[in-house]
């Protein structure tokens, strides 16, 4: 019986220790998840919670970063081809051009949105982090001024 029970403990160390070793490991970005605020308008001073999360200028995730435009009513989403780590942050290299709405029959096609952020290279951006919570995309004239995070609780 012993053997038995021994036999069954190694088979079920063998057996967890790949999924051990596979664990995912977090994106290189992961510190800039979430929603900030500003860049376009310097960022506000005070402002809950409730209020930063209701309009996000820029929001981070593991595959896309979506901006907010000045023309446009929806978020711009680019979806993140590589993310290099810097000294200092980050620079985001994107894939191609975001997919524009098309017209109906009657109605004209929409003007397709800002797909960059106004950096030299719609499809590159980088990310200098300034704090524990404040960002700057640096060289990039759509977003001039520092984003501060939204807080999340």
């Amino acid at each position: 019986m012993r053997r038995i029970v021994s036999i069954a403990a190694v088979l079920l160390v063998l057996a967890a220790y790949p999924v051990a070793a596979q664990a995912p490991q977090a994106p290189v970005h992961a510190w800039l998840f979430g929603g900030w605020i500003g860049g376009v308008f310097p960022p506000p001073v005070t402002l809950s919670m409730q209020e930063c999360l209701s309009e996000p200028t820029v929001i981070f995730t593991r595959d896309v970063v979506m901006h907010m435009t000045m023309t446009s009513p929806t978020y711009v989403q680019r979806v993140i081809q590589t993310v290099r780590a810097t000294q200092d942050g980050f620079v985001f290299q994107f894939n191609g051009q975001p997919p524009t709405a098309q017209g109906g029959i009657l109605e004209q096609a929409p003007t397709p949105p800002e797909a960059g952020f106004g950096c030299a290279n719609a499809d590159t951006l980088t990310v200098q982090r300034r704090g524990d919570n404040q960002i700057v995309f640096p060289g990039c004239s759509t977003y001039p001024y520092p984003l501060i995070r939204c807080a999340s609780r």
